[in-house]
């Protein structure tokens, strides 16, 4: 690749080989990737560097730069340029998202009116009354009514939940008032002005809140990474020049 072909080699050893008692080490010569320059650090907040771009959907590193600059080659200087790209990496595509959160929220989240004190609690067992839906307790949010559940099969709406050790009464049960996978559950809610607001799940968060959940979540953060800062076409190979060449130095 371009930016690699840039590093000077160097002599190095691989693995914990170190010469102990004369023995004998081979050297391997490789690109010496401990160098570094702060030549784009030093104009990245300089306006006069840098225009404001928005990366398409699908789009690669690549075919940003082949957009702007009309080479691939530049692919790196977003990375240097964004400290959140470079933090936090290239901007998912929504398919790669979705397998993300699923991958990252897999359980059934079930939310509830009822009082969850002293039941439902983590590593305890949650049966549903009419599915026969079965599983460990993993987490609860009692600011939400929800408890998130390992289990194979969805609960119902409207069934009895309790835990399997406990007698199916009142203070030992749960109606489930919604039941959905852990990536489409709530995660907060927000007000017009997109504050994060308190509600009592009692009553329930009413119709002038917005529902955000794990997914809506994800997809707000991966388009923060969308809005970038990029090297101007016309300085772009001016300053690519004084990057490697600091990097040779």
């Amino acid at each position: 690749m371009y930016y690699f072909r840039n590093f000077p080699r160097t002599a190095y050893v691989f693995g914990d080989n170190e010469v102990i008692g004369g023995k004998q080490v081979t050297y391997a010569i490789t690109q010496d990737f401990t160098r570094y320059s702060d030549v784009i650090d030093q104009i990245k907040d300089n306006v006069s560097f840098y225009r404001k771009y928005t990366i398409q959907e699908n789009d690669r590193p690549d075919q940003t730069s082949q957009k702007l600059y009309g080479t691939p080659e530049y692919h790196w200087t977003f990375a240097m340029i964004n400290d959140h790209i470079r933090a936090r990496g290239w901007p998912l595509t929504l398919n790669q998202l979705e397998e993300v959160v699923k991958r990252d929220f897999p359980h059934f989240t079930v939310t509830t009116k009822g009082n969850l004190k002293g039941i439902l609690l983590v590593g305890q067992t949650a049966s549903g009354s009419v599915s026969g839906a079965r599983g460990t307790v993993l987490r609860r949010y009692l600011d939400l009514g929800q408890f998130v559940v390992n289990s194979s099969t969805s609960f119902q709406v409207g069934e009895t939940i309790r835990n399997v050790a406990a007698t199916a009464d009142a203070s030992g049960s749960v109606v489930a008032t919604a039941v959905s996978k852990e990536y489409l559950a709530a995660h907060h809610y927000e007000d017009g002005d997109g504050n994060w607001v308190d509600i009592d799940y009692r009553i329930g968060p009413g119709a002038q809140l917005t529902e955000i959940s794990y997914y809506d979540r994800y997809v707000q953060k991966n388009n923060e990474l969308k809005d970038i800062r990029v090297i101007r076409p016309e300085l772009i190979s001016e300053v690519s020049s004084a990057f490697f060449q600091a990097i040779r130095s």
